[in-house]
């Protein structure tokens, strides 16, 4: 569970209903599970998916956590990061499974207790994994597959919008206790570039996106706090939409907002988005955009943004009845509760992590 210091977003959570019905006009019914046919499925049309909630399987000396993201390799293998927990310091924090769900191999311990983004990125002939964790460690970093660091970051200083000692380590610091505000430096998540650097934006801090070059330098910002074009109230996820037929772009989940915000390449405002609740970060495959929402669904966008699904739809339920979060005995099979990230396997199959503080990620398997 968050403490009672967390954003915004989160502390009005079950505050923001009206928001959350919003729909993009045009979007189709949603098409829930039948309760009587086996497997279950949901969606419709050419995106039907088979759901298996709790797919991957921890060996009983680990734990599930509170789950975060999600990212698969080139092989099939699922990379889950788990928020973790700052009294079980020596638990990994990220764990791998084969394309079965099996458990292969776990590490992270670093990042207990605010683990968040990971993303997988091919840089020639090797993969290498980009984490962030917020909370008290305030840090990103490259990895390998099997978790050694090949470079770790802070607080960008030199972008001139954070606190003094928000580039230190948290036993470097005097009280790292005050974490939360827009001088904090809170990272969320990824996008990558052409060029080889990439994009990080701060989610619960500064609410900045950062641009660094490919050895990890910092080089510019845009947004930061406030209302209106080109401000962010929470941007928790970052794309860059390259889908065929769109001007490649940066896609940026205004998430306290309900809304995505696109920009150009340059970091120039182009349009908002809306209809959403609470999106929590975008991927792409093919033609496809999914958009994982904390308000218990998991959205579709075709590449004119329109919506083609709304997989395991409990918005109304979600958002409107107490203690959903914290009882297991109150999910419902094919439906979702808090959807954090979600990732596409390269079949078009998707990973969903949610907001729970069991753990929990569910495979949709595409059908159709």
């Amino acid at each position: 569970m968050p403490s009672s210091s967390d954003s915004v977003s989160r502390r009005q959570f079950l505050q923001t209903t009206a928001a959350a019905a919003v729909t993009i006009a045009g979007a189709p019914m949603v098409l829930t599970a039948s309760k009587t046919d086996k497997p279950l499925i949901v969606g419709e049309g050419d995106h039907q998916f088979e759901v298996q909630h709790n797919w991957p399987q921890l060996p009983d000396q680990f734990k599930w956590q509170t789950t975060h993201n999600v990212a698969v390799d080139k092989a099939g293998n699922l990379y889950v990061i788990h928020e973790g927990r700052t009294d079980m310091k020596d638990h990994p924090s990220i764990f791998v499974f084969d394309s079965d769900g099996k458990y292969i191999r776990s590490f992270g311990s670093q990042f207990q207790g605010g683990g968040h983004g990971i993303e997988i990125r091919q840089e020639g002939k090797q993969e290498f994994l980009y984490v962030c964790a917020y909370q008290h460690l305030k840090t990103f970093a490259k990895m390998d597959l099997r978790g050694g660091i090949v470079w770790q970051r802070y607080a960008p200083m030199e972008s001139g919008v954070y606190a003094k000692g928000e580039n230190t380590r948290p036993e470097d610091r005097p009280d790292p206790t005050k974490i939360w505000g827009p001088e904090r430096f809170l990272p969320t998540n990824f996008a990558f570039l052409d060029d080889g650097g990439f994009l990080l934006v701060d989610g619960y801090g500064a609410s900045y996106v950062h641009r660094y070059n490919a050895d990890g330098k910092w080089l510019s910002s845009f947004g930061g706090v406030g209302e209106g074009e080109g401000k962010f109230a929470t941007p928790h996820g970052i794309w860059v939409d390259k889908r065929e037929g769109r001007e490649p772009s940066i896609v940026v989940c205004d998430r306290a907002h309900h809304t995505l915000q696109y920009f150009t390449m340059d970091g120039k405002y182009l349009e908002t988005i809306k209809g959403f609740g609470l999106p929590a970060n975008v991927e792409t495959w093919k033609n496809l955009m999914v958009v994982p929402e904390l308000h218990a669904r998991v959205t579709l966008l075709n590449e004119k943004n329109e919506v083609v699904a709304r997989l395991g739809d409990d918005v109304a339920r979600v958002t409107t009845e107490k203690g959903i979060r914290e009882d297991k005995s109150k999910w419902l099979d094919g439906k979702f509760v808090h959807p954090h990230d979600a990732c596409f396997a390269s079949d078009g199959s998707i990973f969903v992590a949610e907001w729970v503080g069991t753990g929990r990620v569910t495979k949709l398997k595409k059908v159709t």
